[in-house]
């Protein structure tokens, strides 16, 4: 492909779109990130933590296997641009089993392809005792696996050279002008253009889309909120309750990570609403979280109830995405029609697990080089399976 030809413009500067735009820096190219914030985190990568941790099933199923492609991807994408302990830390997840809803697939024949990762297996009666659960409560404990702080992430991403950032840039149309990709704001004045463009803006990637004839791309908008508090509020009773490791099953709980404000925090959530847009922080979500916390860890929710009282907890709410397969929609949408689109939206929940597998995957497909999946899974990811039939 000739330089000239090796520039894309990237609107949505997320977990999704900073990563398009740092696996497409990588190879030399010239990208340009548009967003209508004023700096990262704005969305619903501004989460203030969360887990990378992988879903497992009982016959390794397409999302099993795709999130573990996914879950070690960020991993090393942490590893090489974060502060280990700072900004993300590889601590293992406990998966407390809550209603048997998980359980590792056998193992398959000797070289199968759908061999399930080693890094998860049964908890042990040690991690188990560690979390505060009961002895023999089903559960398993996923070693490959952590917390990451996702705007630390965005940020790193966004500052790899060849990267051009530019805020406060509301993009309200696409077009396709003369073998360019044009965007422009309400008033139809001009922001960029590129002879590729990347719509990796979630939820707001529907209405740009939808002036697109015959494109029919069902996202569907999950809110998302999550209840968290001042480690130093603690007290020391409380504290000892505290598991040395993430737990989830049932919504996750992490601790020991720095809150938006700077001091160690404990989280809980997050919440899952459909078909709601709103982000404004509610209380009866907070009621929410305290009754996860309960249902994962019952013996600190009661130890903690308290700090769930309106005058402790903090919140936070954001707008994801998702689509009905649970997998997002990576890549070109329709090359023929709608050559130099492409798309890397949908994440739901698994904008941190998922979102640096799609930037290389998309920066794969742009610079033609072998895709980082098999070609059984890189279909279920592929944005060509909402192209019109």
């Amino acid at each position: 492909m000739a330089d000239g030809l090796r520039q894309v413009l990237v609107v949505g500067a997320g977990l999704s779109g900073s990563a398009v735009a740092y696996s497409l820096a990588k190879r030399g190219w010239a990208v340009t990130v548009l967003d209508q914030a004023d700096g990262p985190g704005a969305g619903a990568s501004g989460l203030p933590a969360g887990l990378a941790a992988p879903h497992v099933s009982p016959d390794n199923n397409v999302l099993s296997r795709i999130t573990h492609a996914g879950v070690q991807a960020t991993l090393q994408r942490a590893q090489a641009l974060l502060q280990s302990g700072t900004d993300w830390a590889l601590t293992g997840v406990l998966e407390h089993n809550i209603a048997g809803k998980r359980r590792l697939p056998a193992l398959p024949p000797s070289g199968s392809p759908l061999a399930p990762s080693l890094s998860s297996q049964a908890a042990s009666a040690a991690q188990i005792k560690a979390a505060g659960l009961p002895t023999g409560t089903p559960a398993l404990w996923h070693g490959q696996a952590g917390w990451v702080r996702p705007r630390q992430l965005v940020a790193a991403q966004l500052q790899t050279p060849g990267v051009e950032v530019r805020w406060g840039q509301p993009v309200r149309g696409i077009e396709r002008r003369a073998g360019h990709w044009a965007v422009t704001d309400a008033q139809g004045r001009s922001l960029g253009q590129a002879p590729w463009l990347v719509l990796a803006s979630a939820y707001d990637s529907l209405a740009l889309l939808q002036a697109l004839p015959e494109v029919k791309l069902p996202l569907q908008p999950l809110r998302g909120q999550i209840s968290f508090g001042h480690m130093a509020h603690l007290s020391a009773a409380q504290r000892q309750c505290l598991p040395p490791f993430p737990v989830n099953g049932h919504g996750s709980f992490i601790s020991g990570v720095p809150s938006p404000e700077g001091p160690l925090a404990w989280f809980i959530g997050a919440t899952f609403e459909r078909d709601c847009t709103q982000t404004a922080v509610r209380e009866q979500d907070h009621a929410a979280n305290q009754e996860r916390l309960a249902t994962l860890l019952p013996a600190l929710g009661q130890a903690m109830a308290k700090h769930f009282d309106p005058e402790h907890v903090l919140g936070w709410a954001g707008l994801r995405c998702t689509l009905p397969n649970r997998l997002p929609a990576v890549g070109p949408l329709e090359p023929q029609r709608l050559p130099g689109l492409c798309l890397s939206t949908g994440m739901g929940a698994r904008g941190i697990s998922l979102s640096v597998l799609c930037g290389e995957l998309t920066a794969a497909w742009l610079n033609q080089e072998p895709l980082p999946l098999p070609p059984d899974l890189t279909r279920h990811l592929s944005a060509e399976r909402f192209a019109p039939a």
